[in-house]
């Protein structure tokens, strides 16, 4: 080879290599910008979490108030949820009782087609009359198809037309990879969840005290005590802190479940879809809390419709409104970490009437590391009318002799 263009291939390759060497030193800030999630916050996270294994197909561990997610599996993969399902049923029932649309004293007269279902039941007789809260418990503890469907046809007046709410309640929940044939989980085509989706129903369903209330049920004396429930869900003598969930099985879905569990303040959510034996679903669930309660600590500022403070209002036949939470206000974080978390409150010096009950005034913003992770909307706890002509001038009247 010539000097000539050994030279140039020289100058070629170094001037590869400088490319190449500040491609490299640009690229790595802008990984480090990208957002991180909460197993992404250290390389010790993100170890543990990978030495997190579980026998299931999917899972996933969650933080209540805040949603964040602590640990996950293929946590939006689509699959067969079994009676799992019966969370979104005893959600939809829930909010019809807090809505007054039924009471948990109606008497439901049970029908053929719901006395006719198989799989784990209460065996209800066509004809026969229950009340709609012992309905429920059947559903909650019993895992009963045949009380799930009595309930379905009471709410939405027959099982299609449940099965619609179903659907539209995941749709309005922004659920992407969940979709209801039916309510009581047998087997059917086009009835999947994902273990992202199932946690965000019983997030919800935890909203609802009549839930936890049922949900929470050991045993139950049914028909006077001639019939004994036991509840499917063993987690609740099994594991401390543990309150409320669902349990599920067939052939397709695999071992499945989805509970809850509470200790110093931090509440919990994990779902496991597919675990592939008897009981794993509860082996693998203690697994999952267990990690989830040894390495994260709540920060709780404030519960969902806490009254966090007063504010003047103008014109108003009141002075002051109470200010409230929207949503709970709290963050999980590592523990030792808890002291970079910090609450700020934005809310103008007044507002001026009409006041709507549930009108945004303002906003609690979290801010960790001086960073914003999260803002929840501040809202008026009532209904402040604007005040008459005569109040608005007794009001200033009083404030003139006041002065005096």
């Amino acid at each position: 080879m010539q000097p000539k263009f050994k030279y140039i291939l020289i100058i070629i390759c170094l001037l590869l290599s400088a490319i190449f060497a500040l491609s490299t030193a640009l690229a790595a800030p802008a990984s480090q910008n990208q957002p991180k999630s909460v197993n992404q916050a250290s390389q010790g996270d993100q170890s543990a979490a990978a030495s997190l294994e579980t026998t299931a197909a999917t899972a996933v561990l969650t933080d209540y108030l805040s949603g964040q997610i602590l640990y996950d599996k293929n946590m939006h993969q689509p699959r067969p949820m079994a009676s799992v399902t019966k969370l979104m049923t005893m959600l939809l029932i829930c909010e019809a009782e807090a809505q007054g649309k039924i009471k948990l004293t109606d008497k439901v007269a049970v029908s053929e087609h719901a006395a006719g279902m198989g799989g784990s039941q209460v065996f209800l007789e066509p004809g026969e009359e229950m009340t709609a809260k012992e309905l429920l418990i059947s559903i909650a503890t019993g895992s009963a198809n045949d009380a799930s469907v009595a309930m379905a046809e009471q709410v939405a007046g027959s099982e299609e037309a449940f099965v619609a709410m179903m659907n539209d309640k995941a749709k309005e929940m922004g659920l992407k990879n969940t979709h209801f044939a039916n309510p009581t989980g047998l087997p059917a085509e086009n009835h999947y969840t994902s273990a992202y989706d199932m946690a965000q129903i019983l997030r919800e369903c935890l909203r609802y005290p009549l839930f936890r209330e049922v949900s929470a049920i050991y045993e139950y004396d049914l028909r006077g005590g001639e019939f004994k429930l036991w509840n499917t869900n063993k987690l609740l003598k099994w594991y401390p802190g543990a309150d409320a969930g669902k349990t599920g099985w067939t052939n397709e879905a695999g071992y499945c479940l989805a509970a809850t569990a509470k200790r110093d303040g931090l509440r919990l959510i994990s779902v496991v879809l597919g675990c592939p034996m008897p009981r794993t679903h509860f082996q693998e669930t203690i697994k999952i809390f267990n990690y989830g309660f040894a390495r994260y600590k709540a920060v709780n500022l404030a519960e969902a419709g806490q009254v966090v403070k007063e504010i003047p209002v103008g014109k108003g036949e009141v002075e002051k409104v109470p200010v409230i939470t929207k949503e709970p206000v709290g963050l999980v974080v590592p523990k030792g970490q808890e002291k970079s978390v910090r609450g700020k409150i934005n809310l103008p010096e007044m507002i001026n009437a009409p006041v709507q009950k549930g009108q945004t005034v303002g906003s609690y913003v979290l801010i960790k590391d001086g960073r914003e992770v999260l803002k929840v909307d501040l809202v008026a706890g009532r209904e402040v009318k604007k005040a008459s002509p005569l109040q608005l001038l007794n009001d200033m009247l009083n404030r003139v002799y006041s002065l005096d």
